[in-house]
């Protein structure tokens, strides 16, 4: 405990204060006077809160002028604290006393009055602990203290603002004050109107107010500099409209509320509100309801809560429809939400409408930016770039910039911040609302088949990057968008795979076989690149589907080799394979197709090896390898070798193993053999691993180390694949046996994490373990 502190001796705290021992010429302020009488007994804030028994934050409130009247048990406890004399203490009780009779009668009751917060309020506590941050900050001399609050439709800002100003409010001695700008409205309060009610507020009489804007901003400034108020500046229009109703410093403050971004603001502290979390969305919506909450079930509810969005507006509807009609069942409100066709309208209760909020918005935009928004609900994936939009906008790629920067600044669309956007579902069923209601069936058409066109026709452009026969495509608009290499392709189709996709399921389904079967066929390059995507399966199906609507037998065995491929690698179900690879085997029989006839083979070993039919394995490869080297297809035919080499290897035959692998080790080697140079380059970090694995198994320690290094490491260059992960294993064991016990706890650490990447858990912990860390993070 700090003990109490007197003044030096042979000096008064009225000496110092007054300077040079002469008397007080004008009365100071209860701030000044606390400042000064704390730094003449020498505390520091912490000091004198710990002898006072008050927090440093009431303390500091009352040195920064924020709390002018602190209740009379603070200021005696500080003044005993200090050790004042009488004179001193009764100045200082005094002060207080006037701040506090000043704040109860210069503010006229019932003008700006802040509402009530609702009592449901729920979450935000990070957004909450924000604004009291801010307000709490130092700020420069002169400089407000405003935070501006921005968000789409519905997110709840003005509860949010709300709520943050009431927890406030007693930071605020000089009052706390609310305005509705009404920005969104077709006539926004004019800035003089809004200027003539906050003034009001602040006790000045009509007959006091300046006639001019001007005047009255600056009486606005000189009024609220030094009163310790708040000012909720709510639904603002632009900063045109809000810049004279900042206050004028000292210690006010504001808290700004709008759907624009109001990026033309100066000196502001900017929180962009989101979406809630699950977990608070169901916590609000059980709120609401109240009993329900427990006879309906959280799990119910969660449901109910995911299809809002997260979005506050959304979940008091939900929550109201619930209250107001008891015979409804959670489950039955959910079903009918299920139906997108029908959500939006679903989401009313009483005048509360989701789709009126979305529509105040939408009505503020120009008629180019309202034509992109509602087209934009054509875009099939959950985002897109600039690109996509002018596509589906039927724009320019300027006009398409200007159009999100628009949607952006309106709170309808988000910014991802790496060049994509995303609509909030609910905002996305908004607009293809709009575009149902405000355009034509031939127009709505259109718009879908250019956009499936485009991405069908990017994406076969960007599979064929990868494929040797193609070089370098041009896409379907080289002004629009063109790619220059490997890796901008790459990032396209990673990037628009949900677009891409399902524009390929909107081209099966209106029968588009020749398109579909362009884009399956593309892909089957990229895929080896791509291995563990989710989508291979449904593509390459598709494919088959296609080629199978077409007649195509050559085809249609292609496919159905790649959907065997998918279900043996990616998907590690060699007994779906087997059958795929069989029907394969058939259907290019048929069209005596024998280029697939050896794969169909080849995949056959490779699905029968998998199942530890090890020795037909190496027989169905074999043929596959005579039939490709008859053809000159070197590419294949080592992959041949490569499996019979695993035969070898998981029957013991480690010797023979070997020699397979060294075999496709030479030819990789040899510079005239023909190989495609893509394909051997990741050939051979995948033959050395395997090469190095019968060395381990034959005591060739240390070449299987170096074998198993040189492949790990080349590896490096490729995307994760489970291979990689194994060769790490192996590798780590073999530097456990040699005795380099450090390099092993590392190389099985980069195993872990190569499993955890490639989904294989068990394997991940396993690994993490012999590190000697900790298992990885599962789902």
């Amino acid at each position: 405990m700090v003990a109490r502190v007197r003044c030096p001796t042979g000096s008064r705290s009225n000496d110092r204060i007054a300077g040079r021992g002469g008397p007080i010429t004008e009365t100071p302020s209860l701030a000044d006077l606390l400042r000064r009488h704390r730094r003449a007994a020498r505390l520091t804030l912490e000091q004198l809160a710990e002898a006072a028994a008050v927090s440093a934050r009431t303390l500091s409130d009352v040195e920064r002028g924020r709390s002018t009247g602190p209740q009379h048990r603070t200021v005696t406890a500080i003044a005993g604290a200090l050790a004042l004399s009488e004179e001193d203490r009764r100045q200082l009780i005094e002060l207080a006393r006037d701040g506090r009779l000043r704040d109860r009668w210069t503010r006229p009751t019932g003008l700006c009055e802040l509402p009530s917060s609702v009592a449901d309020f729920t979450g935000r506590a990070a957004e909450l602990a924000w604004i009291d941050g801010l307000v709490h900050a130092e700020s420069l001399p002169g400089v407000p203290l405003v935070g501006l609050i921005t968000g789409s439709a519905g997110l709840g800002k003005t509860a949010f603002a709300v709520r943050a100003a009431h927890v406030l409010r007693s930071g605020f001695p000089g009052g706390v004050f609310f305005l509705d700008l009404l920005g969104m409205s077709p006539r926004p309060l004019a800035v003089d109107d809004a200027l003539a009610l906050l003034l009001g507020a602040l006790g000045v009489s009509e007959p006091q107010l300046p006639a001019d804007t001007l005047g009255r901003a600056s009486l606005y400034r000189a009024r609220t500099r030094d009163q310790g108020i708040l000012v909720v500046l709510d639904n603002v229009a632009s900063e045109e409209q809000v810049r004279p109703l900042l206050p004028g410093g000292g210690r006010a403050g504001a808290l700004v509320t709008s759907r624009r971004l109001l990026a033309g603001l100066e000196g502001v502290r900017r929180l962009a509100l989101g979406p809630l979390q699950p977990t608070e969305a169901t916590e609000l919506l059980s709120g609401i309801v109240g009993e329900r909450s427990t006879t309906d079930g959280e799990s119910a509810l969660a449901r109910l809560a995911q299809l809002s969005g997260g979005l506050p507006l959304a979940l008091r509807i939900i929550g109201n429809r619930l209250v107001s009609r008891p015979g409804w069942s959670t489950a039955d409100l959910a079903a009918r939400l299920s139906d997108e066709r029908r959500r939006l309208d679903q989401l009313k209760a009483g005048d509360l409408k989701i789709a009126n909020a979305f529509a105040m918005s939408y009505e503020q935009l120009p008629g180019s930016a309202r034509r992109v928004f509602r087209r934009l609900g054509a875009v099939p994936g959950h985002d897109f770039d600039a690109v996509l939009a002018a596509v589906a906008g039927d724009t320019s790629i300027e006009d398409s910039w200007d159009a999100l920067d628009e949607l952006v600044d309106l709170g309808l669309l988000q910014d991802t911040g790496s060049g994509r956007y995303r609509l909030h579902d609910l905002v996305g069923l908004f607009a293809r609302d709009r575009l149902q209601r405000e355009e034509t069936a031939p127009e709505r058409t259109a718009v879908t088949d250019r956009t499936t066109a485009w991405l069908l026709d990017m994406a076969i452009t960007a599979g064929r990057w990868f494929e040797p026969a193609y070089g370098s495509p041009q896409g379907p608009d080289p002004e629009l968008l063109e790619l220059a290499s490997l890796d901008e392709a790459d990032r396209w189709l990673r990037a628009n795979a949900d677009n891409w996709l399902a524009a390929l399921r909107t081209a099966a389904a209106e029968g588009r076989h020749t398109a579909v079967l362009d884009c399956a066929e593309s892909m089957h390059w990229y895929s080896d690149r791509w291995i563990h995507a989710p989508h291979w399966h449904e593509v390459f199906s598709l494919g088959a589907a296609a080629a199978a609507a077409l007649g195509d037998l050559p085809q249609h065995a292609t496919q159905l080799n790649y959907v065997a491929w998918v279900y043996m690698i990616p998907l590690r179900d060699p007994e779906t394979g087997l059958r795929h690879a069989r029907a394969a085997l058939e259907i290019a029989e048929r069209g005596e197709v024998t280029a697939q006839i050896a794969w169909a083979h080849q995949y056959a070993g490779i699905a029968l090896r998998s199942l530890g039919r090890l020795g037909e394995g190496a027989v169905e490869s074999r043929q596959a390898a005579e039939l490709f080297s008859r053809l000159g297809d070197m590419d294949s035919y080592t992959s041949c070798v490569t499996n019979v080499g695993h035969c070898m290897h998981g029957s013991g035959r480690y010797a023979e193993g070997l020699l397979h692998y060294g075999e496709v080790l030479d030819v990789l080697d040899d510079a005239q053999s023909g190989m495609t140079p893509s394909i051997a380059a990741l050939a051979r970090p995948h033959a050395l691993g395997y090469y190095g694995w019968c060395l381990k198994e034959l005591g060739r320690r240390a070449e299987a180390i170096a074998a198993l290094t040189e492949a790990t490491e080349l590896l490096t260059a490729f995307d994760a694949n489970f291979r990689q992960g194994q060769f790490l294993e192996s590798l780590a064991d073999l530097l456990a046996q040699d005795g380099q016990g450090e390099e092993s706890r590392r190389t099985y650490a980069r195993a872990a994490d190569m499993y955890e990447r490639t989904g294989d858990e068990e394997a991940g912990r396993r690994c993490a373990a012999l590190s000697g860390g900790p298992a990885p993070d599962t789902p």
